[in-house]
Formats: structure tokens, C-alpha cells, sequence
């Protein structure tokens, strides 16, 4: 009678019980494994995403303002964009080259100088001796090789990223809707919906990037112009391009810059310091929010986490995209738990 009870009130018996939990105890042990195995191939897909979502938000705005057929404001977006580097750099290519071998070549004897200037006061000499033991140069050679550390090599990463894109530019269609298709029939409707929204905030998210980055590189290059440094233009350059990194990258771009004006004086290199951050704090505060309105709203400290988080298992990809990543992130919770939620109530 009781094992009747049993057959009739409890599915499973305990050891069965047993082999169901150590199952799914493995397979979310194998997931996580696999899910760290392929992090870095799988940010070098979210990059590829963001090229095809440049290409065809630049394609979208063409077809608006022409009326011409999709296909050919996509060939115009592509082409077009590759002409524009293309005729950039012939432009400005031999001085920015020039300026970057120059700087290349003056930043050791900056270094030293530095050095120099640092030595003759009792704070920057406990500060040398800080940067020059053994164990904090160990540490920033472990930070660098992990910042430099890439899946295929940079080259072959550029490679990859690339050609996704291109794929993605194409026929984007044939990819999300494989990926909703693996999905069951009842969920199909809302994955479709997520993923729309993902690539119109990725959207906006870009835009307002590629804003700021031009703003910095603008309000960079007037700044080091009246102040008189040398090589401006490929430091304005290198400003407007690491400030794709939110927080690390502009302080990054900083520091070659105030080396730089160091070798003219001391007074220089503060102001130059003064110049960066004083960008960097109308960039955060009037121009990024200015521009990305409607776009979901990070908490600074939460993309600062998620760069910490991802970092170590990417290296400057996961300083890069930590952003975007935080942007799906928030997007698949807010749809797919918080306004489920309050449905529910």
C-alpha cells in the first residue's frame, strides 16, 4: 500500500532522485566550462554584431534620406565607409605616422625625465621606488600580457571580426532567425522581439559612441593645439579613439600625452592633465547622455564591474565590449524577467 503511495504521489524514487541532481549538477559544470572555453570567440561575435549594425544603421539612414533599394544604400554604406578610412588616411596618414614615430622615439627620454623630475622630491621618490620593485613590475607585465592577450592574434581577431561583420551585414536575417528557430515555437515571438530591441539599443548605443569619440577627438586636438605640445594630431587621434573604452581609456590615452608635455615643462603636463579630464567629464556628463536619451540607462559603477568581471577571461576584448555586453545583459532581464514580473503582479 505504501509503495503504491509512493509509485502514485512521488514521480522518481531517491536514487533516481540521486542520478537527476548529479546530472544536472554536471551539465551546469560542462556549460560553465564551455561557456569560459569560447568567452573570447564569443565577444569576437558581438564585435562582428556591432560592425553589421554600423553598416546597417549608416545603410537605414542612407535608404530614409534617397528613397533608393536597400541592396544598394548597403553596397554605398560599405564602400563607402572603407573610401572614407581610406581617403582619411591618405590625407593625414604621412603626418599621423610621422607623429607616431616621433612619439615613439621621445617617449623613453620622456620617461626618464620624468624619472628625474619625480627623484628630486621625497613623495616621488617613494613613488619610484613603488613603480621599480620587482613585484609591481611583475604585476603590470601580468596586466599587460592580459590586456594584449587575443584568441587567433590581433591580426587574425581584426580578421575574424571583420568578415562576421560583413556576414552579418549581408543577411542578418538568415542568422537571427536560425537562432530563434532552435528555440520552442512559444517562445519564438518574444525571442524575435528581444532580439529587435537588442540590435535598435546597440544602435543607439553606437551612434552615441561614435559621437563622443569624434567630440573628444575635436575638444582634444583644439585643447593640445593652444597649449603648443607637439604631436597633437596623433595624440587628439589616440584620445578620440581609446575613449571606446569607457573609464580605463581615457585615462590610457592621458598618459602619453602628459609625457609628452612634460618635456616642455612641468606646468605643461598639468594643464594637459587638466585638458583630458576636463573632456573626459563633459564627454560622461552632457554629451554621452545628450545623445543616448532613450537608450537604456547603465549605472557607471555596473560598467566598471563588468569590465573587471570579463577582463581576466579576455583581455582587451572584454575592456572593449564589456558595454555592449552590459546593454544585452539588461535587455534580456528587463524583457525576459522584470516586465514578466510585473505582469505578474
Amino acid at each position: 500500500m505504501q509503495s503504491s503511495t509512493n509509485r502514485s504521489g512521488d514521480r522518481y524514487s531517491f536514487p533516481q532522485k540521486v542520478w537527476i541532481a548529479s546530472g544536472i549538477v554536471a551539465l551546469v559544470v560542462v556549460g560553465l566550462l564551455f561557456l569560459q572555453a569560447t568567452f573570447s570567440v564569443l565577444l569576437l561575435v558581438l564585435a562582428g554584431v556591432l560592425i553589421a549594425v554600423f553598416f546597417r544603421g549608416l545603410s537605414a539612414l542612407l535608404r530614409r534620406k534617397t528613397g533608393w533599394k536597400e541592396g544598394l544604400c548597403l553596397i554605398f554604406s560599405v564602400i563607402g565607409t572603407l573610401l572614407l578610412v581610406a581617403l582619411l588616411f591618405w590625407l593625414i596618414g604621412a603626418r599621423v605616422q610621422q607623429q607616431a614615430v616621433q612619439l615613439s622615439d621621445t617617449l623613453p627620454a620622456t620617461v626618464s625625465k620624468a624619472k628625474a623630475q619625480l627623484a628630486q622630491n621625497p613623495l616621488g621618490q617613494k613613488l619610484l621606488q613603488k613603480i621599480s620593485s620587482p613585484g609591481t613590475q611583475k604585476k603590470f607585465q601580468v596586466v599587460v600580457q592580459g590586456f594584449f592577450r587575443s584568441t587567433f592574434g590581433i591580426l587574425g581577431d581584426v580578421y575574424v571580426i571583420l568578415f562576421l561583420g560583413i556576414f552579418f551585414t549581408v543577411s542578418p536575417k538568415i542568422y537571427t532567425k536560425g537562432l530563434v528557430h532552435l528555440l520552442p515555437v512559444a517562445a519564438q515571438e518574444t525571442a524575435q522581439t528581444v532580439l529587435d530591441k537588442i540590435g535598435q539599443n546597440l544602435l543607439k548605443w553606437l551612434k552615441g559612441k561614435l559621437f563622443a569619440m569624434l567630440v573628444v577627438f575635436v575638444l582634444t586636438a583644439v585643447g593640445l593645439v593652444l597649449m603648443g605640445v607637439p604631436m597633437w594630431l596623433v595624440l587628439a587621434i589616440i584620445a578620440g579613439l581609446l575613449n571606446f573604452i569607457p573609464n580605463f581609456g581615457p585615462l590610457i590615452a592621458m598618459v602619453p600625452a602628459v609625457l609628452v608635455a612634460l618635456m616642455q615643462d612641468f606646468t605643461t603636463a598639468l594643464m594637459v592633465a587638466g585638458l583630458y579630464i576636463l573632456v573626459q567629464v563633459a564627454e560622461s556628463n552632457f554629451i554621452t547622455p545628450s545623445v543616448q536619451k532613450k537608450l537604456i540607462n547603465i549605472p557607471p559603477a555596473l560598467i566598471i564591474l563588468a569590465q573587471l568581471f570579463v577582463s581576466p577571461f579576455a583581455g582587451g576584448w572584454g575592456l572593449v565590449l564589456a558595454t555592449p555586453l552590459m546593454v544585452i545583459i539588461m535587455i534580456l532581464v528587463q524583457e525576459l524577467y522584470l516586465k514578466k514580473r510585473e505582469k505578474g503582479n
